[in-house]
């Protein structure tokens, strides 16, 4: 996937008034607003494909391997782990959970839970709303 055109701007220089205008009103909530879709609803949810890779549908930068996707049974798309510096980890203010920006842009994918026992090589689980994603195939 080509990087998206921005006129110029690195992804986390656009003004939010702009992201309004880039992206869809439900890209926009979740990924800007820092909003949730409702479990078992996005389209990558029970989508396991065995190549390619998932992008950020903001900036469209690569944030996981598709071989890093498993199915947790929470309802929204889960990887045990990020393309190497694609992903920030923030915890929330609250500091019970930790949310997960695409570094690129700063764009809400989701959060980031730790050693909840899946059987995965790094017993972590990035839950991101499939909103934030495109995947593309090899």
């Amino acid at each position: 996937m080509n990087p998206r055109d921005l006129g110029g701007k690195e992804p986390n220089k656009v003004e939010e008034k702009e992201w309004k205008n880039i992206l869809s009103s439900e890209q926009f909530r979740i990924l800007r607003q820092k909003g949730t879709e409702y479990p078992g609803t996005g389209e990558y949810n029970k989508f396991y494909p065995k190549e390619g890779l998932f992008y950020c549908v903001g900036c469209h930068a690569p944030l996981y391997e598709s071989k890093t996707k498993f199915d947790s049974g929470c309802g929204w798309p889960a990887f045990y782990e990020g393309i190497k510096g694609a992903i920030t980890e923030v915890p929330d203010a609250d500091g019970r959970r930790v949310e997960i920006l695409c570094s690129k842009c700063d764009g809400h994918l989701g959060h980031v839970f730790k050693g909840e026992g899946f059987n995965t090589p790094t017993d972590a689980r990035h839950c991101v709303n499939s909103v934030c994603l495109k995947h593309e195939s090899d």
